[in-house]
């Protein structure tokens, strides 16, 4: 549960004061939930996530590579996303309904990593 909620949270933006009232769990317990929930995958998966410039040199690297690419100039890190399917929640009426006729949750791509 703690992780189902953690994942409503950062995927839907959805409150804590909501969430509160969909998972039956007090908003300041969900507070706690959502930064141990995401520490906990910072720590399991940190080895794997990009690896962020730590000088000028590198980011202007970053740069260099987007504009040979994908002829952006000047650009750091894009994002795009995409539709994971799922099963109808019940009473969810249209909410994950999306434009491409199924239900589904979005997933975040950092593009910084394809550069």
């Amino acid at each position: 549960m703690r992780l189902a909620i953690t994942l409503k949270h950062l995927t839907t933006g959805e409150s804590y004061h909501s969430l509160s009232f969909a998972f039956r769990v007090p908003h300041n317990t969900i507070c706690v939930i959502v930064r141990e929930v995401c520490a906990a995958i910072i720590a399991e998966f940190s080895h794997e996530v990009v690896k962020t410039p730590q000088n000028p040199a590198e980011w202007r690297e970053v740069a260099r590579k987007f504009s040979s690419r994908w002829n952006f100039e000047h650009t750091l890190r894009a994002i795009d996303g995409k539709h994971v399917a799922i099963k109808k929640p019940k009473n969810s009426g249209s909410e994950y309904f999306n434009y491409k006729g199924f239900f589904s949750m979005m997933e975040i791509i950092d593009l910084c990593e394809w550069t």
